[in-house]
C-alpha cells in the first residue's frame, strides 16, 4: 500500500479568526528560535498569505543538557556549544534585517540550577532575546502547528511532543465542532488552552502533561545499563509510569474517531526509516500516517543493528543515532497505552507555532481563497 499523506501536509495553518490584513513589506522578515534540552533550531521566513515562506534556517546539536540529570546544573561544554550556537543565529538574524522575533528556551533552561547564569550570558554574548516559557506554552505551540494535519473526522486527538528534555502531551475533543472546522478549532488554542467560552462550537482540551523526560533525560537515566534490548524496554515502562496523572490514561482510547499526531525528531526519523530514505525529505514525512505495526517494524529494525548498527545508518542521521531508542521507546509506550490503527507524522513544532502567533498578531496573514 502506497503511504498516506494528509490533505494538509506541508500547508502552513490558516489564520485563527478573519484578521484586519496589512502587505507584508519586502523584506519584512520573522525569526522564531527553538532552544531544547539537545538541539537548537531557527527559522527566519516571511509571510505570504495565509502561509509563510522559509527565508533561512539553522540547526545544531547543541547537547545544552548533557550531564543536567546527574548535576543539576548546565555544564561549560555545553554552554560554550549553545552560546556558539547562538552566535551564528544572530549573524543570520542581522543578514537578514529581522526586526520581529521570539527565541525561546524549553526544559534544559526550566530545571537547570543555572539557568539564570546562562541567560544572562546569552544576553551578554549575542543580545538574543531568549525567554524561558513554561510547558503549557511549549504544548500549545506545538498543538498548533500541527492544526492542518487534524483530519475531519477527528473526534479525540491526541497530540504528543517528543522533545529533549521534556515530553507534552496534549488531549483534546473535536466531537462538538463541524467536521470541517476542526482544523481550524485547533488554531483557536493559540489563545490558551482554557479559552473564554466562545460563541461558536469549541475545541475541548480534555487534559495535558509534561513528562519532564525527553530523548536525551531518558538516555541518561538508563546509561548505566549495558544490554541494548533491556535498556529499550526499561525505558519504554519507565516512560509509561509517568502517564499515571494524565487522565486519558485510565480511559483508552476509542478506535473510530481518534488520531495521534507525533511531531518529534524521533517520528519524523522513523518516519524516514520507514520510507528508507537515505537523504531526509520533508515532503515525503510531514503528513505521511503510519500503521502501527509500520511502526513496530522500524523500532524492531533499530535493535536489530544494535548502537554499531544504528551509528552507521544514514537514514537515522549522526545526530540522532544516540538518542533514536530512547525516542523510540517513549513512542512504543504511547502505542501500547493508546492502541490505534495509526501515527499521524508532523514535521513542525515549537518554531512553526511561535511564527504563526507572531504573524497572527501582527495580522500578516490572511484567509485562502
Amino acid at each position: 500500500m502506497a503511504p498516506r499523506r494528509s490533505a494538509g501536509a506541508g500547508a502552513f495553518p490558516k489564520a485563527v479568526e478573519p484578521l484586519v490584513t496589512r502587505s507584508a513589506e519586502q523584506g519584512e522578515l520573522y525569526a522564531a528560535l527553538d532552544l531544547g534540552t539537545n538541539s537548537c533550531r531557527m527559522l527566519i521566513a516571511r509571510p505570504s498569505g495565509s502561509q509563510f515562506l522559509v527565508v533561512d534556517s539553522f540547526s545544531k546539536a547543541v547537547q545544552l543538557g548533557q550531564g543536567l540529570e546527574a548535576s543539576g546544573r548546565l555544564s561549560r561544554a555545553s554552554i560554550s556549544r549553545t552560546v556558539q550556537a547562538l552566535q551564528i543565529c544572530r549573524r543570520k538574524v542581522e543578514q537578514h534585517g529581522v526586526l520581529r522575533m521570539r527565541m525561546v528556551a524549553t526544559e534544559a533552561c526550566r530545571r537547570a540550577k543555572n539557568a539564570r547564569d546562562f541567560m544572562r550570558l546569552v544576553k551578554r554574548e549575542t543580545g538574543l532575546p531568549l525567554e524561558i516559557i513554561q510547558p503549557e506554552e511549549e504544548a500549545r505551540l506545538a498543538v498548533i502547528s500541527c492544526a492542518p494535519l487534524v483530519n475531519t473526522t477527528t473526534e479525540q486527538l491526541l497530540v504528543v511532543d517528543i522533545g529533549g528534555g521534556s515530553t507534552e502531551l496534549v488531549w483534546i475533543d473535536l466531537s462538538d465542532v463541524p467536521p470541517l472546522d476542526r482544523p481550524r478549532a485547533i488554531m483557536r488554542l493559540s489563545k490558551g488552552f482554557h479559552p473564554e467560552p466562545a460563541v461558536e462550537p469549541a475545541a475541548r482540551v480534555v487534559d495535558w502533561i509534561s513528562v519532564p523526560l525527553g530523548v536525551a533525560t531518558l538516555k541518561d537515566q538508563f546509561g548505566d545499563v549495558e544490554d541494548d534490548a533491556a535498556r529499550f524496554a526499561l525505558m519504554s515502562w519507565f516512560f509509561e509510569e509517568k502517564l499515571a496523572d494524565f487522565s486519558p490514561y485510565t480511559a483508552g482510547s476509542p478506535r473510530k474517531g481518534f488520531q495521534i499526531i507525533g511531531t518529534s525528531g524521533t517520528v519524523t526519523t522513523v518516519a524516514a526509516c520507514h520510507l528508507n530514505l537515505r537523504r531526509y525529505d520533508r515532503t515525503k514525512v510531514d503528513g505521511l500516517t503510519m500503521s502501527s505495526d509500520q511502526i513496530d517494524a522500524v523500532i524492531r529494525s533499530f535493535l536489530a543493528l544494535g548502537p554499531e548498527g544504528r551509528r552507521g545508518d544514514p537514514r537515522i542521521g549522526r545526530d540522532r543515532h544516540s538518542l533514536i531508542m530512547s525516542g523510540s521507546a517513549i513512542l512504543q509506550a504511547l502505542m501500547r497505552v493508546w492502541p490505534t490503527d495509526a501515527l499521524s507524522v508532523a514535521d513542525r513544532g515549537l518554531r512553526e507555532g511561535l511564527l504563526y502567533a507572531q504573524m497572527a498578531a501582527d495580522g500578516v496573514l490572511h484567509e485562502m481563497g
